[in-house]
């Protein structure tokens, strides 16, 4: 569940910088729910009072007397956390947390076209972390503990609403030979290896708001949102066949296949599990619903298979390819 601050940012006490400390003062006194105040210059937040520091302030020696009648820009935190609307509630707790100690429980401003939206504080962002977290282990894969189908479904519905979007149906090729060879249990192994290596691929910086999620057995999903995808796959694919190593025997490796029986009973040579991805965009194609990105999927994902190699196919190439079949 991809859920952004802005989502739970709530409409903040808003006041100028001119504006006299005894008024903040009387706005604390009157409000005992009021954790902070945002200050504002137009629709810009520029500061931030929050109740405990500006009590502290006026608890000192004098401190009463000094600053009751002076404007709150003098007492303000001129450097608070102030975030945009779609920044992912996991970011800003790290931004959050990342604070001085003095400041970890201070309330985070919300923008949003660079105009003040609300606040979020930190008992909300950490109860709606807990509330993610919580239903992710609920319906993620116990294998790999990547979300599973339910999870996935409701995050592709958020990505076809997306300008620009990027969906890779990934599946590893061989996976039962592998299996029938090497066990279950070293099969489990591979699957969530490769969990690791598409959230390390994909769940970066670069890629936000992206997403990995385990369909089940040997297939996974992932999304990002623009075109720039040729350098992810080809990593994913470099790394797959790296730890291969770790997997197969020797000989098997040199070989480049497994001897398995087949139904008939006779052994036969089959390749090494390899990666395939289907990538599946919105450059040239109206992709309205999970219907029709499902169908432009299976399509694609089927010329991947019949390579029988490690590849990667866009839907536009898929397009490209069925057209020079046509022609000939």
């Amino acid at each position: 569940m991809h859920i952004v601050i802005g989502e739970i940012a709530k409409e903040g006490k808003i006041v100028l910088p001119s504006t006299i400390c005894e008024e903040v003062y009387d706005a604390f006194e009157n409000d005992s729910s009021l954790e902070g105040i945002i200050v504002c210059e137009g629709f810009k937040p520029i500061g931030l009072v929050m109740k405990t520091h500006f009590f502290h302030r006026l608890s000192t020696k004098y401190g009463f007397d000094l600053f009751m009648k002076r404007t709150i820009d003098r007492v303000m935190d001129h450097v608070p956390l102030i975030v945009d609307y779609s920044l992912p509630i996991t970011e800003v707790s790290s931004l959050a947390m990342s604070r001085k100690v003095d400041n970890l429980y201070d309330l985070v401003i919300v923008t949003k076209n660079n105009k003040i939206f609300g606040a979020v504080s930190i008992r909300e962002l950490i109860m709606k972390l807990a509330e993610v977290q919580i239903r992710n282990a609920r319906f993620s894969s116990p294998l790999t503990g990547l979300p599973g189908n339910i999870v996935i479904k409701e995050m592709l519905e958020e990505v076809l609403t997306y300008k620009m979007f990027s969906v890779l149906y990934i599946d590893i090729d061989s996976f039962k030979a592998f299996n029938d060879t090497y066990g279950f249990s070293t099969g489990d192994e591979i699957i969530k290896e490769t969990a690791t290596i598409l959230t390390d691929s994909i769940l970066t910086k670069s890629n936000e708001p992206s997403f990995v999620g385990h369909i089940g057995g040997d297939d996974f999903i992932a999304t990002i949102p623009h075109y720039c995808h040729k350098e992810i796959c080809d990593t994913i694919i470099n790394r797959f066949h790296t730890t291969l190593e770790k997997f197969y025997v020797k000989e098997d490796i040199e070989n480049g296949y497994v001897k398995v029986l087949n139904r008939q009973g006779i052994l036969e040579q089959t390749p090494l599990v390899s990666i395939s991805i289907a990538v599946i965009q919105n450059i040239n194609h109206s992709i309205p619903t999970l219907e029709q990105l499902s169908k432009e999927a299976a399509k694609v994902k089927r010329s991947c298979k019949a390579i029988r190699r490690s590849i990667y196919l866009t839907l536009e190439e898929y397009d490209k390819l069925a057209a020079e079949k046509t022609h000939d």
